[in-house]
């Protein structure tokens, strides 16, 4: 095997085991937290609730099922990697939905649940999607209509099909409020995915207009141990050209960045806004 194969190997090796483990993190939020107080995250998941309580039928055994049609599709029209670490993390998903549904519910509070039920479902849903795979239901309907469609937004797809299943949940339960906490679970779920993909280390990117750029950013530099990177703009009001000061610094060090822009030149223009992620020396490391 070539050096190149087993890098390879190495890789589908390690995304199958992100696909397992974010399977069983999933699985315990549906479980153990979802599941008890008829809450549904949405997809494949919220059609098999519904028949969980109006048939027995285990919710996994459900999902498998209702799965299948969409891989023999999924088969012809997407990657074979993909399905395969995807067909794999739906029969585990399904395997540990049955497997903890056994065990007793940790909270009857349906706010606790949808609570704590949709950021281990975020936090396993960000391992799978890091892995290139998936669970089936809503993120397969989506590759597939995107392979239909190549413009087509999978996040509005996604939601598209989440409100719709939730809504049957709603009608099926005839409880409003079932609707409003898995609402509330989607949503913080959507948000741990973001934070696992963007980090959670916000830093902040700070411009500075100054007619003394060269003494803020020496000051900056020396005091705060921050680089600077000029850029040159041109001011449209006034028709001047204008040096624009930009520096990438952490939640702690923006006052002091701004403060001593300020003590140099009062008349300074600041613009402070977050930046989700910075790569390089001083900060984060791929």
């Amino acid at each position: 095997m070539h050096i190149e194969e087993k890098y390879n190997f190495r890789i589908v090796i390690k995304e199958i085991i992100e696909t397992i483990i974010g399977s069983l993190i999933m699985a315990i939020g549906v479980s153990l937290f979802l599941l008890p107080n008829q809450l549904s995250s949405g997809g494949l998941a919220g059609i098999a609730t519904i028949i969980y309580y109006l048939m027995g039928i285990p919710m996994g055994t459900t999902i498998l099922v209702l799965n299948i049609p969409l891989f023999i599709l999924a088969w012809v029209k997407l990657g074979r990697s993909f399905i395969i670490k995807s067909l794999i993390g739906t029969v585990s998903f399904s395997f540990f939905i049955d497997m903890i549904d056994q065990l007793p519910a940790l909270t009857q509070d349906r706010f606790l649940a949808c609570i704590y039920g949709g950021i281990l479902i975020g936090i396993g849903t960000a391992i799978i999607l890091k892995g290139h795979s998936s669970t089936g239901g809503s993120d397969l309907i989506s590759f597939l209509a995107r392979s239909y469609k190549p413009n087509l937004r999978m996040g509005q797809v996604i939601i598209i099909i989440d409100v719709v299943i939730v809504t049957l949940n709603m009608i099926f339960f005839r409880e409003i409020e079932i609707g409003l906490y898995s609402a509330i679970a989607i949503y913080i779920m959507g948000k741990i995915i973001d934070i696992m993909f963007e980090g959670i280390y916000f830093t902040k990117l700070i411009l500075i207009i100054s007619d003394h750029n060269e003494e803020i950013a020496k000051e900056i530099g020396i005091n705060i141990k921050k680089g600077t990177t000029g850029l040159y703009g041109k001011g449209m009001y006034t028709g001047t050209d204008k040096l624009v000061l930009m520096c990438a610094a952490s939640r702690g060090d923006v006052a002091r960045v701004k403060e001593t822009a300020r003590e140099i030149d009062p008349k300074s223009f600041i613009i402070i806004s977050n930046a989700r992620e910075v790569f390089g020396l001083g900060f984060k490391r791929e």
